[in-house]
């Protein structure tokens, strides 16, 4: 290689050192993207019979490959090429920083195709998908996690490559106990929700696509980020909540071990109606339903009021959605049954011997009033 070097920098004596520098480095481009493309070719028919991980890899490295052998090619070509120490210097830096944003790169490219094919496996369309919900949450959550940190390190690792920073990473831990300190302080709200999402992702009170109460507002966990989550609301309206929100605060989460509810329909009633015909009725109509899980249906007399009995219906569905239309069709059916069996058993309000909304007094005042006259 040393012979190699002397015999070229014998034969461009003759020429300007800036040109020669120019046409090496131009060389090593060309000769860079020509590597890639054929090595891209190369790979692409390599994995071409391989499973969807490697297959995804190469054609989602296909800009860090090309990356990868553009820093390799120019430097090499750097040690040839007639330049002055700051320059080569310069060179061999920036160089430096393409390689560690490379590795940086590949490394999070990686972590987001393994983890895109790995959820490929878990479908949250399906019925019950609470195996599908744990899964998709700890590795959405694990994977945001992981790419900040690469990030970080990889800016870290780029920044470290400046002799200024290095001496003032001396410096700072000459002092860690204040440095600490302070930038504990700055990074409060930002390392509260991380250590908030490691938390998440390990207890699980939330999934993707849970069902919610927060914030006195229904809706499905839409996205869990590395520092907030999104809940889409029953009318499409979204609510943005900080991680550290589901740790420091109450809320009701409907399909925490399973996606299964219990519906709620009361209904008042005079006391003159057969609750055991209304019973029967509500089995019917559960029975008829395609929302209805055939899990639970029940009727029960939950209280006595002045004027009528307060009559609960307890009826289930396979998730909150279901569960929802299904009390409402329960509700629409049940009264359209009594209105047209027992229009009497409707709930009203009785006067007997006073007057009435009109002023108009009853009949058997009306006797006594004339009688005395």
């Amino acid at each position: 290689m040393e012979r190699f070097i002397l015999h070229f920098q014998e034969a461009t004596a003759w020429l300007p050192a800036w040109l020669v520098s120019i046409g090496v480095l131009a060389a090593a481009l060309a000769m860079g993207l020509m590597i890639h493309r054929l090595a891209f070719r190369f790979l692409s028919g390599v994995v071409e019979t391989r499973d969807l991980f490697w297959r995804s890899l190469v054609s989602r490295g296909r800009r860090p490959l090309r990356l990868s052998i553009l820093t390799l090619t120019l430097s090499l070509c750097a040690t040839i090429a007639p330049l002055t120490t700051p320059q080569a210097e310069f060179i061999r830096h920036i160089l430096l920083l393409g390689f560690i944003a490379v590795v940086g790169w590949i490394t999070k490219t990686t972590l987001h195709i393994w983890m895109t094919v790995y959820l490929r496996r878990f479908k949250l369309d399906a019925e019950d998908n609470l195996l599908a919900r744990t899964h998709v949450t700890q590795s959405r959550i694990g994977e945001r996690i992981a790419a900040f940190m690469i990030v970080a390190i990889t800016i870290a690792a780029g920044l470290m490559t400046f002799p200024a920073v290095q001496q003032y990473g001396v410096s700072l831990l000459a002092s860690a106990g204040v440095a600490g300190i302070v930038l504990g302080l700055a990074l409060q709200p930002v390392l509260k929700n991380v250590f908030a999402g490691i938390q998440l992702a390990i207890t699980q009170p939330i999934r993707i696509d849970d069902a919610l109460i927060v914030e006195g507002e229904w809706g499905n966990v839409e996205e869990i980020t590395s520092t907030y989550v999104v809940v889409k609301l029953w009318d499409w309206r979204r609510l943005i909540l900080p991680l550290s929100y589901f740790i420091e605060n109450p809320f009701q989460n409907w399909t925490r071990e399973s996606s299964s509810l219990i519906g709620t329909v009361m209904i008042y009633l005079d006391y003159s109606v057969p609750v055991s015909v209304i019973r029967t009725k509500v089995e019917e109509i559960a029975a008829a339903s395609k929302l209805w899980d055939k899990r639970v249906v029940a009727v029960q007399v939950t209280d006595f009021r002045e004027n009528v009995m307060e009559i609960r219906i307890l009826i289930s569905a396979s998730n909150a959605p279901k569960t929802f239309d299904l009390r409402c069709e329960m509700r629409e059916k049940i009264i359209d049954f009594v209105q047209r069996e027992y229009p009497a058993s409707l709930p009203r309000v009785r006067a007997e011997g006073a007057a009435n909304f009109n002023g108009v007094m009853g009949a058997e005042a009306a006797v006594r009033a004339s009688a005395q006259s």
